[in-house]
């Protein structure tokens, strides 16, 4: 990536590492199966809430629908984590009662020639209100970076299961991707009704472009998802709904983008019919946060 003096800036909460991006679509993640209706019955009057277990399914369970075209290998292996506290706990007072030193931020942002810098968790959108952090993405937490060293040690080992021709070419390319890393936040509203997962995968500029690309295609031409709606001022956003039963009391939305160097997701659970303006409200802003140059130092 071409580096770009014109920076815009703004002050981030604290600093964090990166995960990555995706492979060609030969070899996906297993397909997470969908998850089971609540029993009929089991909440009479009450809207029912999404149940926890299905945070797991949220970050997986769409991308894995299109795994082969959107991840592949890369991104499906198990990844170790790098898991955060927010916020940063305050430093004790020392025996004389002195004020501890305040952090000094660390700048994030965008370059007008794509390329964002900084911590990818302050890149993510922070909790908005009426949303709390939500459970956590497996074993990984709710408020995540992984870099792309970790994820690299993790691919070599999954490729020791394939063939040896397959396993070269498949290393060839996650070395062409230039993986920075990928950042992981997952989202409850108040009414916990409603489990939101965002991902910022970074990678090279013309592979995120071709990707996003891709899965409009896919996701619009295979006749198996529900258009979901459109993202005013993004035209390279694109939202589908999983494959569901009209009368299935819990639903699934994706949307994806691309924004420079940063492959974005947008994974979203909830009960039926999902409240598709706060959605795309919180999209447009995680969107807006990344524009390029609009993210700042």
């Amino acid at each position: 990536m071409t580096d770009d003096d014109s920076v815009t800036a703004t002050p981030a909460p604290e600093p964090a590492a990166p995960e990555p991006a995706a492979p060609e679509p030969a070899t996906p993640e297993p397909a997470t199966p969908e998850p089971a209706a609540p029993a009929a019955g089991s909440a009479p009057e009450q809207s029912p809430a999404v149940p926890r277990p299905a945070s797991r399914r949220l970050l997986r369970a769409g991308a894995a629908t299109v795994a082969a075209a959107l991840v592949g290998v890369v991104i499906g292996v198990g990844i170790i984590k790098t898991r955060y506290d927010d916020p940063a706990p305050a430093t004790a007072a020392g025996p004389t009662g002195a004020p501890a030193p305040a952090a000094t931020p660390t700048p994030y942002g965008a370059k007008s020639n794509g390329s964002h810098f900084g911590s990818l968790r302050d890149l993510l959108l922070p909790v908005p209100a009426g949303f709390e952090l939500g459970p956590d993405e497996g074993g990984y937490g709710n408020d995540t970076e992984i870099g792309a060293g970790q994820i690299s040690d993790e691919l070599d080992a999954e490729l020791q299961q394939i063939p040896k021709d397959k396993r070269d070419k498949l290393r060839s390319y996650w070395e062409g991707l230039h993986v920075k890393g990928t950042g992981v936040r997952t989202y409850r509203n108040d009414g916990n009704n409603l489990v939101v997962g965002l991902r910022l995968r970074q990678f090279n500029q013309q592979e995120v472009q071709r990707i996003n690309e891709y899965t409009a295609v896919f996701t619009g031409d295979t006749g198996i998802f529900r258009s979901g709606p459109q993202i005013p001022g993004h035209p390279e956003a694109h939202c589908y709904l999983m494959p569901a039963p009209p009368s299935a009391p819990i639903d699934y939305l994706e949307c994806s983008a691309a924004e420079g160097d940063l492959l974005v997701v947008m994974s979203v659970e909830g009960v039926a019919p999902l409240p598709k303006d706060r959605i795309v409200g919180l999209f447009t802003m995680q969107l807006d946060r990344l524009a390029t140059p609009g993210a700042s130092v």
